[in-house]
C-alpha cells in the first residue's frame, strides 16, 4: 500500500503514514509518532498496521509452528478483533483452529511470524471449529472454558450489545475481516468508495480505521475512515454506513491543501 504515497490527516492536519500511506478522515489517536516502521506508525502506546500484512504469515506456538494466518474474526459492535483463524496445513490436516487475540505474542515482521503464547498440544485439543459456520456464543463459552480464561463479553469495558434485528444470522456477532474487503462505504450523501483494508492496533487488536478506495471524486486514491464513524453494517447489501459525507471529506482536503504545511 506504500505506493499510494504520503498523506495528511483529513481532520487534524497531522501527517500520517500508518502503513497504508493514505489520508485519514479523523485520526483516533492524538499521540505523536515516536518512530516510523516500514509498515506501520509506532507510538509509545501502540503500532498501527494494515491487516492485509498479516494474511499468510506463519504462526508459532511456544513449541513449534502451527500453520498460517487465514483470517481474523472481529466483533461487529465494538470493532475489536477476537480471534485469528489458523490454517494448520500439514500439522492438523484439513483442520482450522481459532486463537484468541489474548494469546497472541509478538509479531516478528522480518521472519513474518506471529507468535502465540500457547502449546501445540493445547491448540490441538481445543474445541473443533467448523469454519463454514458462524461462530456461536455457545462455542465461545466452550472455547474459553477449555483455556480457563474469563470471557471477554464479561468485561465491562467491552460494548457487547445485542445483535441488530436486521442481522442475517440471529446470534452471530463475529465477522470475517477478509469478508469486509470490497464492501461499499455509504456516506450521508452517497457512496464514498469501497473497503480495501483495515488498520489495526496490534497491541489491543482493535480495528481503528477502514482503508477506503475512493475513485475519481477525491484527489487521493484512498482515504482512512475511523471505525468510530461507522453507524451500521448492511450485510444484505454488502455496505457499511458511516456518519460522514463526501462534502465533508472534500472540504477538509481543500483546507489542508491551502495550509502552509501542505
Amino acid at each position: 500500500m506504500g505506493r499510494l504515497g504520503g498523506a495528511r490527516s483529513c481532520f487534524s492536519g497531522e501527517s500520517t503514514q500508518y502503513g497504508v500511506g493514505v489520508p485519514s478522515c479523523g485520526i483516533t489517536s492524538k499521540a505523536a509518532p515516536r518512530r516510523r516502521g516500514r509498515l506501520g506508525c509506532a507510538t509509545e502506546q501502540f503500532m498501527l498496521q494494515n491487516i492485509n500484512e498479516f494474511y499468510g504469515n506463519r504462526l508459532a506456538a511456544t513449541d513449534g509452528e502451527i500453520g498460517h494466518v487465514k483470517d481474523f474474526y472481529f466483533d461487529d459492535k465494538s470493532w475489536a478483533i477476537r480471534y485469528v483463524v489458523v490454517n494448520t496445513g500439514t500439522w492438523l490436516t484439513g483442520r482450522h483452529v481459532l486463537i484468541a487475540t489474548r494469546a497472541l505474542g509478538k509479531w516478528d515482521h522480518d521472519q513474518r511470524i506471529l507468535r502465540v503464547d500457547l502449546l501445540k498440544g493445547q491448540i490441538e485439543n481445543s474445541p473443533s471449529l467448523e469454519v463454514h459456520k458462524p461462530v456461536s456464543r455457545p462455542y465461545e463459552m466452550e472455547y474459553y472454558r477449555f483455556y480457563g480464561w474469563p470471557p471477554y463479553w464479561n468485561d465491562n469495558a467491552v460494548n457487547d450489545e445485542a445483535i441488530d434485528s436486521q442481522h442475517p444470522h440471529a446470534g452471530q456477532h463475529l465477522q470475517s475481516t477478509q469478508g469486509m474487503i470490497g464492501y461499499h462505504i455509504q456516506g450521508t450523501d452517497g457512496m464514498i468508495g469501497r473497503v480495501s483494508g483495515l488498520v489495526v492496533d496490534d497491541v489491543n487488536w482493535s480495528i481503528r480505521e477502514l482503508v477506503v478506495e475512493v475513485g475519481h471524486w477525491h484527489r487521493a486514491k484512498a482515504i482512512l475512515i475511523p471505525s468510530a464513524k461507522i453507524e451500521r453494517i448492511g450485510f444484505a447489501e454488502s455496505e457499511i454506513f458511516v456518519n460522514l459525507s463526501k462534502v465533508d471529506i472534500q472540504r477538509v482536503a481543500e483546507t489542508i491543501g491551502a495550509s502552509p504545511q501542505a
